[in-house]
């Protein structure tokens, strides 16, 4: 059983911490000690699992663009290398590439150093094998190790190689992108195309210098390429409303194609079309439903749980495929597109609207490179055809009102409240003849007809925190108010619920 100290490390299937300085009230808790410690145990843990002596084990070890990288990769080393285990040290990389690195280097197991799109002081260890990234269980079990100070018996033959993995990864998406628009210039098939590529200072700068530029591509307009830990221009991520205007912006400026934007890991992805319109959330799942379901007629889509309703009318009408609506969680998601497909079940695409998308033919893992790397396929196909994006999209019903309120819970036993809560609303929605979707995994999800909303909303559990987030779609202006009004009759009564952000959007 962890103890609070080491539980706070735990964010499901990450390892997260602050690790520098420069925000009041947090200090740094991910030491060079904790590291090491935690490294250990993953030495410990993937040994164990592959019936290995620890001093036999190859690791790759890569990090994104921020400030601790450098100080955390060297800890993660030293402690690896103690126990006599081969460390390819891969240095600046996305965190897609360093499960690739598995495969193709090919070694045991590797280490990513990112918090993903968390603030410039926090960091933290992702880890993979050559099944995939690791589940909340398995980071539980090499914290447990750390936390009893359990580690390799050190061993002689322990090194560090410097590898340029990035190098083979950014060959094999230019080789697929080469492939799939099968150009007159087959070495350049991206001649005449316009991207933007804004990478917000993350380790996604390589996507325009190594990936689109050698393709032909004009990636004039392309900004914030450079890694820098401190995110001076906005922050590393695709759901940010500062990041995608900054990126609608500058792909309107530069009169390009297509717009791309990248988180700091690069594992997930957003995009632009030429009018500055973002493809992102429902647009960018509709997308990437198209391009999986070629070739997979009928086949099932897995998504999150607040996807729209026109959504699920584009893949299933639109595309004749099946909306599989699933709980939040990028691994909650991809686990089950992997469980589907056990079942017997085509199931191509696994995807939050987040901007996490897992395709089966990339091994399920959620790569925001990938993803992009397909779409500037499809658009460079449907160029030849006279068509665009925009045209492919052009039958999603999209809502006229979208809103997301994150109520606090205040109780200590805050699942229980939460759980208390929704068990509370069932009840409450049946007593009133509301509609509850029968196919909602997660929290309670309750449609509503003209005269009533026009839309929808969804109450959970947040999977990490005291919060009780509440998505509201309407279809109709003014609708949202209008099922946040008949919502809040209820909530008010929530013991141990902070309802302020409702009374504030109701005011």
């Amino acid at each position: 059983m962890l103890t609070k100290e080491w539980a706070q490390f735990k964010s499901g299937t990450d390892i997260r911490g602050v690790a520098s300085e420069g925000v009041p009230g947090q200090e740094v808790n991910l030491t060079d000690e904790a590291i090491e410690k935690m490294a250990a145990g993953f030495a410990l843990w993937l040994a164990a699992r592959l019936g290995k002596e620890p001093a036999s084990l190859k690791i790759a070890v890569g990090h994104d663009s921020r400030i601790s990288a450098a100080r955390i990769s060297a800890a993660v080393s030293r402690s690896l290398v103690a126990g006599g285990v081969t460390v390819y040290d891969c240095g600046l990389a996305s965190t897609p590439s360093m499960f690739m690195a598995t495969l193709d280097l090919p070694c045991d197991g590797a280490v990513q150093i990112t918090a993903s799109h968390h603030p410039f002081n926090r960091n933290g260890l992702k880890f993979f094998t050559q099944d995939g990234g690791l589940d909340s269980g398995d980071i539980a079990a090499i914290l447990e190790h750390a936390q009893a100070g359990e580690r390799p018996a050190d061993a002689p033959g322990g090194s560090v190689q410097p590898v340029d993995y990035m190098a083979r990864y950014c060959a094999h998406l230019r080789e697929m992108i080469q492939k799939g628009v099968n150009a007159e210039d087959y070495e350049h098939p991206l001649k005449g195309f316009h991207i933007v590529v804004d990478a917000g200072n993350g380790a996604g700068g390589f996507y325009a210098s190594d990936v689109l530029a050698p393709l032909g591509a004009d990636v004039s307009g392309s900004q914030f390429l450079e890694p820098d830990g401190h995110f001076p221009n906005h922050i590393p991520n695709p759901e940010n409303e500062e990041a995608m205007r900054s990126v609608c912006a500058a792909t309107v400026d530069a009169k390009a194609d297509l717009g791309v934007i990248f988180d700091t890991d690069v594992d997930r992805g957003g995009a632009v079309d030429a009018r500055g319109e973002e493809i992102n959330r429902n647009r960018l799942v509709a997308l990437a439903a198209a391009i999986a379901l070629e070739g997979n007629g009928g086949g099932t889509v897995v998504t999150d749980s607040i996807t729209s309703d026109g959504l699920k009318t584009y893949i299933e009408q639109t595309l004749h495929g099946k909306h599989h609506r699933f709980k939040r969680g990028y691994r909650n998601v991809i686990n089950e597109a992997v469980r589907l497909n056990k079942e017997g079940v085509n199931c191509p695409l696994a995807i939050e609207t987040s901007g996490h998308a897992a395709l089966r033919e990339n091994y399920f893992l959620d790569d925001g490179a990938y993803l992009v790397t397909k779409i500037i396929i499809k658009a460079a196909v449907l160029r030849k055809e006279g068509k665009t994006l925009e045209n492919l999209l052009e039958s999603l019903q999209e809502p006229k009102e979208a809103l997301e309120l994150r109520m606090p819970i205040l109780e200590e036993d805050f699942r229980a409240c939460g759980n208390a809560a929704i068990a509370g609303l069932e009840e409450y929605a049946k007593a009133h003849g509301w509609q509850i979707a029968p196919d909602n995994y997660e929290g309670i999800r309750v449609s509503f007809g003209k005269g009533q909303g026009d839309g929808w909303f969804l109450l959970r559990l947040s999977v990490h925190d005291p919060i009780m987030p509440l998505n509201v779609e309407s279809n109709s202006e003014g609708g949202v108010r209008e099922i946040l009004l008949q919502l809040k009759g209820y909530l008010e009564t929530c013991k141990g619920l902070d309802v302020s952000p409702l009374e504030k959007a109701t005011a």
